[in-house]
């Protein structure tokens, strides 16, 4: 049986009107071992013949069997497969990829075989060594001349095995030394047994072949031979590696190819990242600013009490009988005091008038509550002490008083420690003063000063009723549950609702909402730059498949799959997006130390999870928006990609 079987092949190219027979049932047979030229002159054929028995191009009716398989039943892949195991081809103009060494151009169909990566540089080296050009493996075809490059392709054509050697015009770029060379060398590989079709219009390179079959508009007009009598051949393809190495050596390989892609165009790798750059950078900023934000006033927040409810008399704020309602009382505090839920309770008396020190006067408030208030408050103290359990339990006359209480009073440097002020004309010994308010939540002009509940009420106003009641609760405790309970507690002691109550986990609840919302609001905004930016990516890499199409053409000649030239374009893809993300958070870190060097209200906050959604959503983008160009790319007919320009 024939190696190669052609049977009443016909091919067409065009429709309608402009379709053109250009083979016209063409039936012949080649043997294992044979050197055939094809000859004849320009439009005849030949080349289209040789693409369709190179598994390039497929007949548009008739039979062609390699081996007994046939062919025309077969899919992209396993054509691809034919290609890779069966033949090696060498082409007018070479066709080596650019941006690869010749060590690499010449290993490149065993990738698509399996073989393992130090296996398959060996070899390639040996074959270079064979055909002259040692010490030229790691040279790129452009610092090779004419000649030195068609080795090379040679050298890719046996990487494989080679079994059934193709010759486009393999002398056609060549001056007349280089093509004595190189047909020496086509020579050498018939006598090794390499099956051997050449395609020539000259009939002098034709008349080195054993066989000449010449064509003429479309159709066989001679078909000779010097000798019938073929010898056997023993060469055989290389064996393809199928465990499970194979899948993960392809995709290094794709990951190093698509490196190699990246860096041989790197401004347009850079500017297709650039809309990448801009969105993650944009996301992870916004994020760290609202989150900065919040922490900001929440931090506010915790310093006017954190997980805390106040109860004060009246419907709520601005009810003009709050004033004259006086149901809150010293036992509605000890009450709450005994609830299981209850970390403290401070009962507050308030009070507004002159206080004194020597000759300086002042309007002042006067809170007075217990010793677990400033706890409660997370009002810390600067100079001196907080007063304590004791001073509540004795009506102690101690007074803490804050920074704006001290530079009025004590405006000459005075240290206002164990001095003693005068308000409402009692008088109070200063053992404290507190540290500035920072927050948003604090008094910047008022004078402030704190003494114990039991001292307002027993030795300065005499009222036996309070302003308010804070109620710290437990960490564990849930403070709406809380709150509840204290509603229901204090409506059972007065038996009508004379009270309201304010709930700091609201107001925090509140601004997390709040801030968030605008977090999100402006995330959106952000990601659609995102989205941009992908659609900038798609393009670029189609533009990409667009002026790499000749290369992919290359690949698939020498037995790329589909998947092979997916996965590398898809993988690219993902490296611009992902180097893109990666990128972007390091301008949003830059942006953030700008901004937390100008800004000292409060610091941009990065979220760890902010980052790495970020990073996964370029990664996502990668995927969605380089699928189809990826796709395209690995759906192109060979024999259209190899004619590109």
């Amino acid at each position: 049986m024939s190696l190669i079987e052609c049977k009443n092949i016909n091919r067409y190219f065009g429709s309608g009107n402009n379709r053109v027979h250009v083979l016209k049932n063409i039936s012949l047979s080649i043997e294992k071992g044979d050197f055939v030229a094809i000859i004849g002159q320009s439009g005849s054929g030949k080349s289209t013949l040789m693409n369709i028995i190179g598994c390039l191009d497929s007949a548009s009716s008739g039979s062609y069997t390699i081996d007994g398989l046939e062919t025309s039943q077969m899919d992209a892949d396993q054509l691809a497969g034919l290609r890779r195991k069966r033949f090696g081809f060498i082409f007018q103009r070479y066709n080596l990829l650019s941006t690869l060494s010749a060590r690499d151009n010449v290993a490149l169909p065993a990738v698509y075989a399996g073989m393992e990566h130090a296996g398959r540089n060996l070899r390639a080296d040996k074959l270079l060594h064979d055909l002259g050009l040692e010490n030229k493996e790691g040279n790129k075809p452009s610092e090779l001349s004419g000649g030195q490059q068609q080795r090379v392709s040679i050298a890719r054509a046996l990487m494989n095995g080679g079994e059934i050697i193709l010759a486009d015009e393999p002398t056609g770029a060549l001056d007349t030394q280089s093509g004595e060379n190189v047909m020496e060398i086509i020579h050498s590989l018939h006598k090794q047994g390499h099956t051997v079709i050449l395609v020539t219009h000259d009939p002098g390179i034709a008349a080195n072949a054993n066989r000449v079959i010449e064509i003429r508009d479309g159709e066989i007009i001679a078909d000779t031979s010097k000798n019938t009598e073929i010898p056997p051949s023993k060469v055989e393809s290389v064996k393809e590696n199928t465990s499970w190495l194979f899948f993960k050596d392809q995709l290094i390989e794709s990951f190093r190819m698509s490196v190699q892609a990246i860096m041989a165009h790197k401004m347009r790798s850079l500017l297709t990242m650039l809309g990448i750059i801009i969105g993650i950078a944009s996301v992870v900023s916004v994020v760290a600013l609202g989150r900065g934000s919040q922490e900001k006033i929440l931090s506010d927040i915790s310093a006017i009490g954190t997980n805390t409810i106040s109860v004060y008399p009246g419907r709520g704020f601005g009810d003009r009988r709050s004033g004259r309602v006086r149901t809150l009382t010293i036992g509605d505090a000890q009450a709450i005091a005994k609830q299981s839920y209850v970390d403290s309770v401070t009962p507050m008396v308030a009070s507004n008038a002159t206080v004194t020190y020597r000759n300086t006067d002042a309007t002042a408030q006067l809170y007075g509550a217990g010793e677990q208030y400033f706890d409660v408050r997370g009002i810390k103290i600067e100079e001196g002490r907080l007063y304590d359990a004791d001073d509540v339990k004795n009506n102690a006359q101690v007074a803490v008083i804050d920074q704006n209480t001290k530079n009025k009073l004590f405006s000459d440097g005075t240290n206002p420690i164990g001095k003693t002020i005068l308000f409402k004309k009692r008088p109070l010994q200063i053992i404290g003063v507190t540290e500035k308010d920072t927050s948003g939540f604090g008094s910047s002009e008022n004078l402030q000063i704190w003494t114990p509940y039991t001292t307002v009420i027993n030795r300065i106003s005499g009222q036996r009723h309070i302003n308010s009641i804070t109620v710290k609760i437990k960490d564990e405790a849930n403070s709406q549950a809380a709150e509840k309970s204290l509603n229901e507690l204090l409506l059972s002691r007065h038996g009508v609702k004379d009270f309201f109550m304010q709930n700091s986990d609201s107001i925090k609840q509140t601004i997390e909402s709040a801030t968030g919302t605008m977090t999100l609001l402006i995330s959106s905004i952000a990601f659609i730059s995102l989205f941009v930016g992908g659609i900038g990516v798609m393009n670029i890499m189609l533009v990409s498949v667009t002026e790499r199409t000749k290369e992919i053409g290359v690949r698939m000649a020498i037995g790329a799959r589909q998947s092979n030239i997916l996965q590398q374009f898809l993988i690219e893809s993902v490296l611009i997006c992902l180097i893109g993300g990666l990128a972007g958070v390091l301008v949003s870190f830059g942006i953030s130390t700008l901004f937390n060097y100008f800004v000292q209200d409060f610091a941009m906050s990065f979220s760890t999870l902010s980052i790495a959604a970020a990073v996964t959503c370029s990664t996502v983008i990668g995927v969605v928006f380089g699928f189809m160009p990826a796709k395209r790319a690995s759906q192109l007919n060979p024999i259209d990609a190899l004619a590109h320009d």
